[in-house]
């Protein structure tokens, strides 16, 4: 999938050019990092990858954990950051 700049050049100009590209983007971030955070969160309690998991077993922990923060990374840059 394109990047926003790539479809959408002049607007992002435009806000180069009038001084609001880096507001935008710094409220993007925030937003992309809040819903990342909020995601990782209810995706390990669904996936049950618990403090008592990572005592339990360290390896799964780790593979489960990066398993949610991939799938929390592909719906926040499909729903807030490639939009």
């Amino acid at each position: 999938m394109p990047q926003t700049f790539e479809r959408k050049p002049s607007h992002y100009l435009l806000q180069l050019f009038d001084g609001t590209l880096n507001k935008h983007l710094k409220e993007i971030d925030i937003r992309a990092e809040k819903m990342f955070q909020q995601l990782v969160k209810s995706l390990a309690e669904k996936e049950n990858v618990t403090e008592s998991l990572k005592a339990k077993d360290m390896m799964l922990w780790v593979q489960k954990m990066n398993n949610t923060r991939n799938r929390a990374t592909e719906i926040v840059n499909t729903e807030v950051i490639f939009v």
